[in-house]
C-alpha cells in the first residue's frame, strides 16, 4: 500500500494539526502554506479565497484551526467569524494589517472569539522570515489547544452595536480628588497578543478607586491605542496608553504595548511608571512557564531600584 502524500500523523506519531488558510491574496495563501508545511506537526489541508469557499471546505476537510483574513470580497472576515462561532465554533487566528482600522476590526474579532492574530506578511519579509515563521507556527499550535465556546447572540449584538461615545455618559468615573491619590500598591498584569478579552474581564470588574494598574502586553502599538480607548469606554477606571515616567494614581490603568528597542528592534523596551515615591517597570517575560519582572536600564543603576524588583 502506498503512503499518503499528506499523512495525518507526524514522524513522532502525533496527530497533525489540520489548518485551513482563508485569504483573498494568492500570494499570502501560498506564503502561509509554505511556512506551515515546513513544520512536521502541522498539515495544511486546504486554502480558500473567500468566506463562501471557506464554508464549504470546513465541511469537507474538518480543520482544527483556521487562519482568517479580515478584509475579503463577498463576505468580510468579521461577518464570517460571527457565523462560524455561532454555528461551528473552532480556533481561529486572524491575519490583519497593522493599521488603526485593521486593529479596530481585529479587536472585534478577538471579542467575538478569535484566539489570536498575526500581522499580514510585509513586502520585505525576507529580512524577518524566520521570526515571522516561528510566530505563526507558535500561534497555530497554541490555538489548536484552545477551548472555544459558541458565540452568545447577545454578545454578538453588543459587539455590533459598540457605542461611539465616552464612558462618562454611561459609567461614572471616580471623583477627581480620588483620582489624584497615589498608592504604594499596584496591580501588574502581563498578557500575550490574544489576551485582550481576558484583560477586559479583569478591568471591567474594578471599582473606580481601585489601586493603579499597569499592563505589559505583547501587542503592537498600532493595536494598543484603539484597545486602550475601548477599555476606557467600558471600564470605571481610566485607561491610558502608557508614557514613560507617567504616574499611576488610584483609579487609573496604564497599558504598555511592545515598543521599538534602543537597537532598532521590535522587542520590549521597559517603561517606568511612578507609584507614589517609587517606580515600577512595565515589562514582563515568561521564563520556565513563570512570569517575572525585568529590570529596565533607567532603574538598574539606581540604588532604590524599581518596586517590582525590590525582592530580587
Amino acid at each position: 500500500m502506498s503512503t499518503p502524500a499528506h499523512p495525518e500523523t507526524s514522524s513522532a506519531g502525533k496527530r497533525r494539526i489540520r489548518v485551513l488558510i482563508v485569504d483573498d491574496s494568492a500570494l499570502v495563501r501560498s506564503l502561509l502554506t509554505d511556512i506551515l508545511r515546513a513544520d512536521p506537526e502541522i498539515e495544511v489541508v486546504g486554502a480558500a479565497s473567500d468566506a463562501h469557499v471557506a464554508r464549504e471546505k470546513i465541511k469537507q476537510l474538518n480543520p482544527d484551526v483556521l487562519t482568517l483574513d479580515v478584509e475579503m470580497p463577498k463576505m468580510d472576515g468579521i461577518t464570517f467569524l460571527k457565523n462560524l462561532m455561532r454555528l461551528r465554533p473552532m480556533p481561529v487566528v486572524m491575519v490583519s494589517s497593522l493599521t488603526e482600522r485593521g486593529a479596530d476590526v481585529t479587536l472585534d474579532a478577538l471579542a467575538i472569539g478569535a484566539i489570536d492574530y498575526l500581522s499580514k506578511p510585509k513586502i520585505d519579509l525576507a529580512a524577518t522570515l524566520q521570526d515571522y515563521s516561528e510566530e505563526l507556527i507558535e500561534k497555530i499550535k497554541i490555538a489548536s489547544r484552545a477551548s472555544v465556546r459558541a458565540l452568545d447572540p447577545h454578545r454578538a449584538a453588543t459587539i455590533a452595536a459598540r457605542p461611539k461615545f465616552t464612558t462618562d455618559a454611561v459609567l461614572p468615573k471616580a471623583p477627581g480628588t480620588r483620582q489624584l491619590r497615589t498608592t504604594d500598591r499596584i496591580i501588574a498584569i502581563g498578557a500575550s497578543t490574544g489576551g485582550t478579552e481576558a484583560i477586559k474581564e479583569v478591568l471591567t470588574k474594578l471599582p473606580p478607586d481601585a489601586p493603579g494598574v499597569v499592563i505589559a502586553q505583547h501587542i503592537p502599538k498600532a493595536f494598543s491605542t484603539p484597545f486602550a480607548k475601548r477599555m476606557n469606554d467600558c471600564c470605571q477606571v481610566t485607561v491610558y496608553e502608557a508614557e514613560d515616567g507617567q504616574q499611576v494614581p488610584r483609579g487609573s490603568c496604564l497599558h504598555s504595548p511592545r515598543r521599538p528597542t534602543s537597537d532598532g528592534g521590535t522587542g520590549w523596551r521597559p517603561l517606568c511608571a511612578s507609584v507614589g515615591r517609587r517606580r515600577a517597570c512595565q515589562s514582563t517575560q515568561t521564563l520556565g512557564g513563570r512570569s517575572v519582572s525585568l529590570g529596565c536600564p533607567e532603574c538598574r543603576p539606581q540604588r532604590h531600584r524599581c518596586d517590582s524588583h525590590r525582592d530580587g
